[in-house]
């Protein structure tokens, strides 16, 4: 830019230099035109150098005006072409700046504080965008991440109260915070927000349990659930009797029902056993007997 700049100046400089010659040659030629045309008034010149004045003025006016168009035209194209290099200029910029962010973008931070659990990539090593290049956890802020059964996931929202079990590190209270849009092998993701102070053996990738509650019932009659027990539906079950000698085949209105257990609605009573294993192959006996 610089360099342009001083060489189209020179330029500049040169064609006013010119015109400044022309504009003098010019005023010379018309002062001698007008002494001539004195003489000649006088009888003192010949008629021929009175015409060669009047032509070598006519052709300096032409000339001169010719070289002021080309002192104007070089103006303006001084403009364009400082335009035109100052465009260049910033065209250089941006791709420096971009150059510059793309390098700066090769120093990779992790996105919160913690602690770094696994570094998957070696120094040297070439990867493609989206690689996983370490895991970072911190270990006060975590979640649990249950696999449910996408048939038991129907009845499962956000918020419902969570129980996580850290398998000696004790219980902790959560809430349902996310569910995973679409099951994988059978199972879908639930995310629980866990709450309150965590115990000091809890740590990321920990195997935990967890139960979430769907619904709170009180003064509930109720039974571990059978294998096939299905929500609102009656289900044949053997009830123990006779000091557990026999079972009789009874029927039993189910309610509600949990992974563990079923609402008893109708057909047993408080104290009753029950058979809750696949008893299909007794299916045409009323009563067994135990042994």
């Amino acid at each position: 830019m610089n360099n342009l700049r001083v060489r189209l100046e020179s330029e500049r400089m040169s064609q006013q230099a010119a015109t400044a010659s022309v504009q003098s040659e010019y005023n010379q030629a018309k002062l001698q035109l007008e002494a001539e045309e004195e003489l000649g008034k006088q009888g003192l010149t010949p008629l021929l150098n009175l015409k060669l004045s009047r032509v070598r003025v006519d052709e300096l006016f032409n000339r001169l005006q010719i070289e002021q168009r080309r002192l104007a035209i070089s103006a303006q194209s001084v403009t364009a072409q400082i335009a035109a290099q100052q465009a260049r200029l910033e065209q250089l910029r941006a791709l420096s700046r971009l150059n510059q962010q793309q390098v700066a973008s090769l120093r990779v931070v992790a996105g919160t504080n913690g602690v770094l659990q696994q570094v998957t990539v070696v120094v040297g090593q070439q990867i493609s965008p989206g690689t996983n290049l370490a895991r970072v956890a911190d270990p006060q802020s975590l979640k649990a991440a249950l696999q449910i059964q996408e048939t038991q996931v129907k009845d499962v929202v956000l918020g419902q109260l969570a129980l996580v079990d850290t398998r000696g590190g004790g219980v902790i209270n959560g809430r349902v915070m996310r569910i995973d849009p679409a099951p994988l092998n059978g199972t879908v993701t639930v995310d629980v927000r866990l709450e309150g102070e965590l115990p000091p053996a809890v740590r990321p990738d920990l195997s935990v349990d967890g139960t979430i509650e769907l619904e709170r019932l009180e003064n509930v009659l109720f039974v571990n659930r059978p294998t096939f027990a299905q929500p609102q539906s009656t289900v044949s079950l053997f009830r123990i009797e006779d000091g557990g000698t026999t079972a009789v085949r009874a029927s039993v209105r189910i309610g509600r029902v949990s992974v563990n257990t079923v609402e008893v609605l109708e057909g047993l009573r408080e104290g009753d056993e029950v058979i809750l294993s696949d008893t299909s192959a007794y299916d045409n006996t009323d009563r067994i007997r135990l042994r």
